[in-house]
């Protein structure tokens, strides 16, 4: 896409959950006006002269709190019959990262990640303890239920059953990745896994590397789809790897990791930019929920 913009923002809202023949027209328009509302949100961070990092922080909460997206209020079950939340944030400028892992009461687990990169000197928190951090950080807790949809419910009865389990039971994640007027690049990636999930399984959201990253010398990077391929591929990492070692562009490196991906028996998705505000977003699945915003003008798509 275009080079040297001020300013730009990608997001997605996860990979592989889009079943054609099931979408009713209501339906989509739900999902096109969630993925515009995030969009917007991070958009008008950047066009105030706001970072990059506030900008994928601002989107990353529209969608966790839209009961439509597996993060935060639309979150998945886990086999317990539980909610277990991961997130990640990044931050190109300066290299620091934070993120939470297995986190059941925050109810913007981003929120939580920015935290631990801003208030600690750590990476990762997990479970009861990221939690009480977010407590004492300040941020708002909600009672378990909080995150609980009928959808969900009804996901987690078909896998229990041992039905056919469709992607959106499989997995689903929302990620923001943006380059603000200064050039500087931040990701933010967040999801409740899949659904009938291991309870205590985390997956590549929170791993710096795998599902989340960011640099100002080569890109930044969100990932979605099956979360164990992407970090044994650290598919968010080998983008940035691709661009410094081997000179290829964002595109060709986006998709050459996700290839790797693929090799793996993974399937999914990423969305990335670089300095010079350059997006990418390949995928193999059906479909994958995701949206741009440059220029004032907001773009989303849904399928191929």
């Amino acid at each position: 896409m275009a080079r040297s913009v001020p300013h730009v923002i990608a997001i997605h809202g996860g990979a592989g959950t889009v079943n054609r023949a099931r979408m009713t027209g209501r339906r989509e328009r739900e999902y096109r006006a969630g993925l515009t509302a995030a969009l917007r949100a991070g958009y008008a961070v950047l066009d105030g002269g706001g970072t990059s990092l506030d900008a994928v922080v601002a989107a990353v909460i529209v969608m966790e709190d839209s009961p439509l997206f597996n993060a935060g209020r639309g979150a998945v079950f886990n086999a317990a019959g539980r909610h277990e939340l991961d997130a990640a944030v990044m931050d190109g400028a300066t290299g620091g990262a934070g993120a939470v892992a297995a986190a059941r009461r925050v109810r913007n687990p981003v929120l939580a990640a920015r935290a631990v990169m801003e208030r600690t000197p750590h990476v990762l928190l997990t479970g009861s303890a990221a939690d009480r951090f977010a407590r004492d950080a300040g941020l708002t807790l909600v009672p378990p239920g909080y995150f609980s949809t009928t959808a969900r419910a009804v996901a987690l009865a078909r896998a229990r059953a041992d039905a056919a389990a469709t992607d959106a039971d499989r997995h689903g994640t929302v990620g923001a990745v943006a380059r603000d007027r200064n050039g500087n690049l931040a990701a933010a990636t967040s999801t409740g896994g899949y659904t009938n999930k291991l309870p205590g399984r985390v997956g590549d959201t929170p791993l710096v590397g795998a599902g989340t990253y960011a640099e100002n010398a080569s890109c930044a990077v969100s990932a979605t789809g099956s979360g164990e391929h992407f970090m044994r591929a650290v598919a968010a990492h080998d983008v940035a790897a691709r661009m410094r070692y081997r000179r290829e562009s964002l595109a060709d490196a986006a998709r050459h990791a996700l290839e790797r991906v693929v090799a793996l028996g993974g399937d999914g998705g990423m969305i990335a930019v670089d300095r010079a505000g350059n997006i990418a977003m390949p995928f193999v699945s059906k479909g994958m929920y995701r949206g741009w915003a440059r220029g004032g003008r907001i773009h989303v798509a849904i399928y191929r």
